[in-house]
């Protein structure tokens, strides 16, 4: 009697599932790359200013000295990454890019900073970015069990005695600021977060409204296509959450006139934080741009924190 409504159904469903396939692929799938030379920086006016500048800390990195290193994550996929020894014995930083960035184009300055105040740097290849495996993007959702991978590398293969700072900007503050939540070996001594979201679902919506698009209806449909296309829940964790449970300290880097993850985010982020925690505000520094920006004070401030973190050398759980 009612045989009329089976048609009506499956192109009901039919029609979901293609609106939760389209945000899968439009906010957590990855292209394949294709490996090339080229240097790429993000269009926009707030980058102009600084584009000579990327552009010649990417190619001073290139020329220096380092080494290609993999792991295995979790689930299988080859996980790249490279090592810029400053001296034998010196506090490593495992360094992690944003949100369908580059490691050379997000943090290629980072490695710079870090010999600059006397660190050497593993400069990470996020999955589904750069010459590292995988297909999907999960705003520090998997990228922090990368992370605790990474951290345990180089206990095993380049210093049981390291002391350790992981620092990431945007996407990559996010995955540190996660692991920086769980239980971590004495090893890390600090967390360096620039211009990190409070959660994945919070920044999601704001890009979602910036959009012109209503948040509370499309954010759903986001949120499922991660489940369903993605295989992972997109709220299991956060970095507001995270850093309530931290025990190792913070220091959070932001620009004033941030307009893609808001400066009030890492506010937000760090008076939620319980453990030893300083914020710095980068005046007319927008989204990734603090070190640019003001090159002195991030490099002062650094140098401020961790020193006195640094001073003293750790000895390795296992």
């Amino acid at each position: 009697m009612y045989y009329w409504l089976i048609p009506l159904f499956l192109g009901l469903a039919l029609l979901i599932l293609g609106i939760l396939y389209y945000c899968y692929r439009r906010v957590f799938y990855s292209k394949p790359r294709v490996p090339s030379d080229e240097i790429m920086i993000p269009p926009g006016e707030e980058y102009d200013k600084y584009r000579q500048i990327i552009t010649d800390w990417i190619k001073i990195v290139r020329r220096t000295e380092h080494l290609d290193v993999e792991i295995r994550s979790f689930d299988g996929l080859a996980l790249k990454a490279k090592y810029f020894e400053y001296e034998k014995g010196a506090p490593i930083e495992i360094l992690f890019h944003g949100y369908r960035g580059t490691a050379e184009r997000d943090t290629a300055g980072g490695v710079l900073r870090c010999f600059e105040v006397g660190h050497s740097v593993l400069l990470v290849e996020q999955r589904a970015s750069g010459n590292s495996e995988g297909s999907v993007i999960t705003f520090g959702i998997n990228e922090r069990r990368d992370c605790h991978s990474w951290i345990d590398f180089v206990l095993r293969e380049l210093d049981p005695n390291a002391r350790i700072i992981l620092s990431g900007v945007s996407m990559g503050a996010a995955t540190v600021m996660m692991t920086a939540g769980d239980e971590l070996p004495r090893n890390v001594v600090g967390v360096l977060a620039d211009c990190g979201y409070t959660s994945p679902k919070e920044i999601i919506k704001k890009v979602i409204a910036d959009m012109h698009l209503p948040p509370r209806l499309v954010y759903p449909f986001v949120k499922l296509s991660a489940r369903i296309f993605g295989g992972f829940d997109l709220e299991e964790n956060s970095p507001i959450e995270a850093v309530r449970r931290a025990k190792v300290p913070i220091i959070f880097f932001h620009g004033d006139v941030d307009d893609f993850v808001p400066h009030e985010m890492s506010i937000r982020n760090y008076e939620a934080c319980v453990s030893e925690k300083r914020m710095v505000t980068i005046e007319g520094a927008a989204h990734g741009l603090a070190f640019p920006v003001n090159e002195k004070k991030y490099v002062d401030e650094v140098r401020a924190f961790f020193d006195p973190i640094t001073s003293k050398k750790p000895k390795n759980d296992n």
